[in-house]
């Protein structure tokens, strides 16, 4: 009981503060720390694991196409089973949008012989990642259909993506207009090319992935066919269930381990309708992705008929009735506006988008609380812990000179 009332204390006490930065991230990993006292099992109980280690994992965590989700189920498996993570040098991001380098990572914690699992956003560099990550790694990473995944892009992005920030000032000129469809009725009068921080504005998939994202180029066939060859799995976010099951068969996972909630999503009112003028500028601005899209759509259901599709539609449905006893278990709100919920659980916000989070029901035992609590865990929090108890210190700042 006390130790309960402990963690109720942490829970509601610490967090009132507001507290930025270091403190945040130390109380975070105090809190989480407290509920690692208890076993990370699925359901709920604690038992011995009979099957090995799964395989290191390099997930390639691309912009706005469910990423998220999927990361968070990495960080809950790498934790339960001990895995070493490959960390930004640098807080929670490859040194992005430069592409890859390997000593962009930070070196390998006391005891460890290798990364076992890295899942924080880059620009890829095939050949520098291979440097970092073991022979045997499964690579694999997700993506969206290009129209809503650029239109998620332009809309969390507004006020950071020079590009973007250049339409919204003159859409607040234009009469009932969207920032989106000013971009998109001349593009390339907002976009430069040249500009750093423009690579999402065009091709954002294709930009993530390493390849060039602002025109078809000779090299473009050679580089598919080494992404097409390298990962064992691209993830199709319109096929989601589906994409974790065979994810699940890369890493030998239960459907309990695969269970989810969506993260970092968007208040409804943040959606742009997509007209159908808007649409085929979309898929004109966006063709590379289209084709990246496509190429691996085509891959992805390929691979599903390897591993049988009536195998995978009841894996599929196991995996649907374990996310929703998951849910019902931890979930008491969904959607939750961020005004409302614990700096813990918070998502972080930016300038131009409200991003909803979950509040976790009340009387849970310890051990439940603990996976519940890591089940909606946004990826700051869940990354400084993560950090934290791997290193013992908190996360370095990017340095400002």
């Amino acid at each position: 009981h006390r130790k309960e009332m402990t963690l109720r204390w942490l829970s509601t006490q610490l967090w009132r503060h507001r507290v930025m930065g270091l403190l945040l991230a130390l109380c975070v990993t105090l809190l989480l720390m407290l509920l690692a006292t208890q076993s990370l099992d699925p359901n709920g109980y604690t038992f011995m694991r009979t099957r090995r280690s799964p395989p290191p994992v390099a997930f390639l965590k691309t912009h706005k196409t469910g990423s998220s989700t999927v990361q968070n189920l990495m960080f809950r498996l790498g934790e339960k089973e001990n895995l070493t993570f490959a960390f930004p040098y640098y807080a929670y991001q490859f040194s992005y949008p430069d592409r890859f380098r390997a000593d962009f990572v930070d070196e390998l914690p006391p005891g460890s012989s290798q990364f076992d699992m890295l899942c924080s956003h880059m620009r890829l560099d095939l050949g520098q990642l291979k440097q970092v990550m073991p022979r045997n790694t499964i690579y694999i990473t997700l993506l969206r259909d290009p129209l809503q995944t650029f239109e998620s892009v332009f809309s969390y992005y507004t006020s950071t993506v020079p590009a973007f920030t250049l339409a919204k000032k003159a859409a607040d000129t234009a009469n009932r207009k969207s920032a989106l469809s000013v971009f998109l009725e001349a593009p390339e009068s907002y976009w430069d090319p040249t500009e750093p921080g423009n690579g999402l504005a065009r091709n954002p998939m294709s930009f993530d992935l390493g390849l060039s994202s602002q025109e078809w180029n000779a090299s473009w066939p050679m580089e598919l066919t080494q992404l097409e060859e390298a990962f064992q799995l691209v993830m199709i976010a319109e096929h989601f269930d589906e994409s974790l099951v065979l994810l699940g068969a890369l890493l030998q996972l239960e459907p309990e381990e695969l269970a989810y909630v969506h993260l970092n999503v968007r208040a409804p009112s943040d959606i742009t309708p997509l007209e159908d003028d808007t649409k085929a500028r979309l898929w004109a601005w966006n063709s590379l992705d289209v084709l990246l899209y496509n190429l691996f759509l085509q891959v992805f259901w390929e691979k599903a008929e390897q591993y049988g599709l009536g195998r995978l539609k009841r894996e599929v449905a196991l995996l649907r009735a374990s996310t929703q006893r998951l849910r019902q278990k931890c979930v008491a709100r969904e959607g939750v506006p961020p005004g409302e919920l614990e700096d813990l659980v918070r998502p972080w916000q930016t300038d131009t988008v409200t991003i909803l989070g979950y509040k976790v029901r009340g009387n849970l035992t310890l051990q439940e609380e603990g996976l519940c609590v890591r089940l909606v865990l946004p990826e700051l929090q869940y990354h400084s812990h993560l950090y934290f108890q791997q290193y013992g210190h908190d996360m370095r700042s990017i340095p400002t000179d």
